[in-house]
């Protein structure tokens, strides 16, 4: 396993399962974004080769957190998909995360399912990846339901998790009311939230919280800049923030390097996903783990 991954830590999530802290996100694998529009140019067979280098390199450089979905896909592309072709038979140790709630039928229009179609995702996901069971699925809050009780779609995956097909739960997308509802049906491993650089107080709040709770924070969003699930490539915009491109000039690293270790140093709890469909960057975000950011740098870039 590389040395490089290991100086970013690990974290055990629900408390079993260990995970390097930087892991890898899919939703950039099939070239287009899941709640963006933009397509990469190459075709799909380079695509496929390409995301399937990317996956197998990841497991080579210590990579063994992936986080996933069944609606990230492209009209030829599935990212679960390409996960079962680039890394079945799974290595031991590999947690694979995905998401539950929002769909999206054939044509990628999207719906959201009713409790009772959480098992049907589910299952989606199992068929996709060719697993037994899953890992850890997140139940993505839809962003109309932020102020909206999740507990009836939190209870169902429960059940699923005593049925054996789901291993651990967590939250997407979810403000500090949620996870406490959740906790009062079934234990948390973690929350998935965008945060990095200029969260708001709430958000960091939630963060620390988890923490306390012995519950994994994954960011999302730690590098993607103000670009998020629209913008293209694997690091922050054009219109990078002056004091990540000090910080990364002083220390011969990229903007990018310089958000996933500060993302890093919030908190030994704090797992970075970051996503990639290129293997310079790869190599670029697993070797952020072993920047180490000073007192003075942390604060300058708040």
């Amino acid at each position: 396993m590389s040395t490089q991954q290991n100086t970013a830590g690990m974290w055990r999530l629900g408390g079993e399962l260990p995970v390097n802290r930087i892991g890898f996100g899919a939703m950039r694998l099939t070239g287009r974004t899941a709640f963006g529009s933009r397509q990469d140019g190459s075709t799909a067979a380079v695509l496929r080769e390409r995301s399937i280098a990317v996956l197998r390199r990841a497991v080579e450089l210590g990579v063994n957190h992936i986080d996933t979905a069944a609606f990230y896909f492209s009209p030829l592309l599935s990212a679960n998909e390409l996960i079962n072709r680039a890394l079945a038979p799974y290595p031991d140790g590999l947690v694979i995360a995905t998401k539950v709630w929002p769909g999206r039928d054939p044509s990628g229009e999207w719906w959201w399912a009713r409790p009772e179609q959480l098992r049907g995702q589910v299952e989606e996901n199992l068929r996709q990846l060719g697993r037994d069971h899953l890992d850890l699925v997140n139940l993505r809050v839809p962003p109309s339901r932020r102020d909206a009780p999740l507990a009836e779609h939190f209870g169902a995956l429960a059940e699923l998790r005593e049925a054996g097909l789901v291993r651990h739960l967590g939250l997407s997308n979810a403000t500090a009311a949620h996870l406490a509802e959740a906790r009062a049906v079934a234990p948390v491993a973690c929350v998935q939230n965008a945060f990095g650089i200029g969260a708001p107080a709430a958000e960091r709040e939630l963060l620390r919280a988890c923490g306390e709770q012995g519950i994994a924070y994954v960011p999302f969003f730690a590098i993607a800049g103000t670009g998020r699930e629209a913008g293209a490539g694997a690091g922050a915009g054009a219109a990078e923030d002056e004091r990540v491109l000090g910080v990364a000039r002083a220390r011969g690293a990229t903007p990018a390097q310089v958000r996933l270790a500060w993302t890093l140093a919030q908190g030994p709890h704090v797992l970075a996903i970051p996503g990639t469909g290129d293997l310079g960057h790869l190599a670029e975000n697993v070797a952020a783990g072993a920047l180490r950011l000073s007192a003075e740098e942390l604060a300058l870039l708040g």
